[in-house]
């Protein structure tokens, strides 16, 4: 080392490599807390909506985007058929069907906040978006998103709220904080979303969560 030069001491390079750590260690908490806040904001939309729904029925006697009387009621276009199905694809673009017209009656009733018929967003910038499927028991249903569960044959028809573009390790909670977090049986199910974000129709089978930092799901709960 040349005369006038001077190096770290081992002191030095402690207190450096302690201040490091605590800022990784900052970002590390920063960055999970962020997370547990997405988490807990997704399954309160999913709470918030199903309490929605439910103050829906109370007050009209019939289920959102299904009203047969909401187009006279509001002077909207549509024809819902009051049939207690809704069996659009959940995150349909045509404006006159019923799993779209879900989110506008719910609106015009004062139970979501905001106008017309888009499908809100999630947390994580996912759609969420609702439509009649397999529901969590055990048996057989029509055309459902979630394939079919194991058990004696029975004909199920549940509507579905299902919410999309959930990370591995967010789709893991919800379905942990909310249900059994297997993926493939309870009240909440996930599909591997395969499709690009926000897929139109989730036609499939129920899968087991994988948490390996790049797999997405949407997840979908019984309302």
């Amino acid at each position: 080392m040349s005369k006038g030069q001077r190096g770290f001491t081992l002191v030095e390079i402690a207190i450096v490599l302690v201040i490091i750590g605590l800022l990784l260690g900052g970002i590390l908490k920063g960055q999970e807390m962020i997370t547990q806040a997405k988490i807990k904001n997704v399954i309160a939309d999913m709470t918030g909506i199903s309490a929605a729904m439910y103050g829906y029925q109370d007050r009209y006697r019939a289920l959102p985007g299904d009203d047969k009387n909401a187009p006279t009621r509001w002077t909207i276009g549509g024809t819902p058929n009051g049939d207690g199905i809704i069996n659009s694809p959940y995150l349909s673009t045509t404006a006159t069907d019923e799993s779209v017209m879900f989110w506008d009656h719910l609106r015009r009733a004062g139970f979501v906040s905001g106008t017309g018929t888009d499908q809100p967003f999630n947390a994580v910038s996912g759609k969420m978006g609702v439509q009649t499927g397999n529901g969590p028991a055990q048996g057989t249903a029509p055309a459902g998103v979630l394939g079919t569960p194991p058990g004696p044959t029975v004909p199920i028809a549940s509507l579905i709220l299902c919410s999309a573009n959930l990370p591995d390790k967010i789709a893991i909670s919800v379905d942990s904080q909310t249900d059994d977090g297997l993926g493939v049986s309870g009240t909440v199910r996930g599909m591997l979303q395969t499709t690009g974000p926000n897929p139109v129709t989730i036609a499939g089978t129920a899968s087991a969560y994988v948490e390996d930092g790049v797999s997405t799901y949407v997840v979908c709960r019984t309302l």
